[in-house]
């Protein structure tokens, strides 16, 4: 009796029914495809093999006219053996309509092949060349599939994996806060101009179709480099101002800078160190475009060094001033 254990199942392989449609079969190839890639499993020799079935499974299955032909020849395997010597019955011959036979068909017999994996390769097209006398050869009168020194096999090349692949991006707050073209190059040597959108924030991913490995996607992932002067809080961006004793205490029109370039505020008199004011619709994009506001905090800061006559006029102020800020410390 011959060996039959070289059938394979490729319904069974590819986890799905025989009546699976083409989008089944697809949809768990992918799958499976990811759960064994060589790449994901480095060293494993059984998830290897494990890929490379798949992959011969779903050429053969996702074929129309291969997976009719498999469909067909799979019906001899279930006969539960090949009746060598012997002519098949003709309700179980298979016809095939090779390529290049200019539409001759021809009857396969399975009892001539002494195995079934010899019929797949003889019906599938892979192999030795059937001549129209039923014996299979290569060209120079040998038959490869009864040869004993030479093993007829076949394999199929699965289709590149599509696979998503993420990368890092690094801005400044300036460049983050505008977006637009910046080229930025993959660790794969590749180098992209993309068209970046504003008010990009730290963490944030970016989606670029179709430039990942084989058609996959593209993930970069946002970093936003601290700012000297703009700290972001939500939609909000804070800033500090420093100013001047006699600022703080008479007030006035005072400069501050903005991600849009430096605008003039007003300070009331009497202004406090911590005391904050809103710019408003001067903070950060959010998604549904509008603009957080600016936060300035004025920080009062005193001089070191001064000139011999603003010592002069600050001894004055000291002696003539009438504001007690530590009154309430003195019992």
């Amino acid at each position: 009796m011959p060996n039959l254990q070289n059938f394979r199942d490729y319904y069974e392989i590819l986890e799905v029914p025989k009546d699976a449609s083409n989008e089944e079969i697809k949809k768990n190839y992918r799958r499976l495809a990811r759960q064994y890639h060589p790449d994901l499993n480095p060293g494993n020799k059984q998830a290897e093999e494990k890929f490379k079935v798949l992959g011969e499974a779903y050429e053969i299955l996702s074929d129309t006219t291969k997976r009719a032909q498999y469909d067909q020849f799979s019906r001899f395997w279930k006969q539960k053996g090949f009746a060598v010597g012997k002519s098949t019955p003709r309700d179980n011959t298979w016809w095939n309509n090779r390529p290049n036979s200019r539409d001759v068909k021809e009857e396969v017999n399975p009892g001539e092949y002494p195995d079934f994996e010899s019929f797949i390769n003889q019906v599938i097209g892979v192999g030795g060349r059937r001549e129209r006398n039923g014996n299979s050869t290569n060209g120079d009168g040998r038959d490869p599939f009864r040869s004993p020194t030479r093993k007829v096999e076949y394999t199929v090349n699965p289709r590149p994996t599509r696979r998503d692949i993420e990368a890092r991006l690094t801005l400044p707050l300036e460049k983050a806060y505008k977006g637009g073209l910046e080229r930025i190059r993959l660790e794969d040597g590749r180098s992209l101009e993309v068209q970046m959108p504003p008010g990009m924030v730290t963490g944030q991913t970016i989606r670029l179709r179709k430039q990942g490995i084989n058609g996959g996607d593209l993930y970069l992932k946002i970093t936003v480099e601290p700012h000297p002067l703009f700290k972001i809080e939500a939609a909000n961006i804070i800033c500090h101002i420093p100013v001047t004793p006699p600022e703080a205490v008479l007030g006035g029109q005072v400069e501050a800078p903005t991600l849009d370039g430096p605008v003039k505020m007003t300070i009331p008199p009497g202004v406090r160190s911590g005391q904050r004011f809103r710019l408003v619709n001067k903070g950060y994009p959010t998604e549904n475009g509008k603009r957080g506001d600016q936060l300035v905090e004025i920080q009062i800061v005193t001089p070191k060094d001064i000139s011999p006559q603003e010592r002069e006029l600050y001894e004055k102020l000291r002696d003539i001033e009438t504001f007690q800020p530590r009154a309430d410390l003195v019992s």
